[in-house]
């Protein structure tokens, strides 16, 4: 096995870093999160843009993932969008306020972002309106970017603010500057991002210690059955009977 480009020790170092680092704020995230589920909330996750919205989609729908997970969705944001067309779109001032309009979130319902950067107009319209609102916001994002990029830079939002600033509790998916972390010899462009694997590592740890704590208090979380193994349609047909008038994407 050639480990030389350095790929996966950087992955596992990372993982290891969130682990040992970000635990205790993905605990409190995951305990927001079984408060949604003992309350009978939904728990709402919007991606600021591009492949940020991939977590998003993890998290929805998803053997052995949590049913209650309400997908702010916005294809105009995501990578399947003309890729152009949606870079443009996650720095247009407003938008991301009125994705979050559209899906009325109300005090004390629980928001995770995802977005590593935690800069863009999307990311922080969005946070505002919910804070607005007074929802909780549970920011996925990397402290790095927030604090390396120029207060001044042209594709920060307007109000200049970082998604940290704006959330109720942080998790910090340590995304290098770059979003890159394999430097190749003779060759000059960085390649190798990472944000994906930390961030899809997360979004299942928040749900893993949303299940502790919810046996802890007595409650039986929701979660999917795949839909591949024998009785697995019979088994989430329940949840689904319950979650499909209100979460838009089922």
């Amino acid at each position: 096995m050639d480990n030389s480009n350095g790929y996966l020790p950087k992955i596992v170092e990372l993982l290891n870093k969130i682990e040992k680092e970000q635990y205790e704020n993905i605990r409190s995230a995951a305990s927001l999160m079984a408060d949604a589920v003992q309350n009978d909330r939904l728990i709402n996750v919007f991606g600021g843009g591009g492949h940020t919205t991939l977590p998003v989609g993890e998290m929805f729908f998803r053997a052995g993932g949590l049913c209650n997970i309400n997908p702010c969705v916005e294809t105009g944001l995501s990578v399947f969008n003309q890729a152009r067309k949606y870079l443009a779109l996650e720095r247009c001032v407003n938008y991301g306020r009125a994705i979050m309009d559209y899906y009325d979130l109300q005090e004390d319902d629980v928001l995770i972002i995802f977005h590593n950067i935690g800069t863009n107009a999307a990311t922080i319209d969005a946070a505002l309106q919910v804070k607005e609102r007074k929802a909780k916001i549970i920011a996925v994002s990397s402290s790095e970017w927030q604090e390396k990029l120029p207060e001044d830079y042209s594709l920060r939002h307007p109000s200049k603010k970082n998604l940290f600033e704006l959330a109720d509790i942080c998790i910090d998916d340590y995304n290098p500057l770059g979003d890159t972390v394999v430097q190749l010899e003779g060759f000059d462009t960085p390649i190798g991002p990472i944000s994906n694997m930390t961030d899809f590592y997360i979004a299942h740890r928040l749900e893993i210690e949303c299940a502790k704590l919810c046996l802890a208090r007595g409650i039986e979380p929701p979660f999917w059955r795949s839909a591949n193994v024998p009785g697995g349609d019979e088994f989430n047909q329940k949840r689904l009977e319950e979650y499909s008038p209100r979460i838009k994407m089922l």
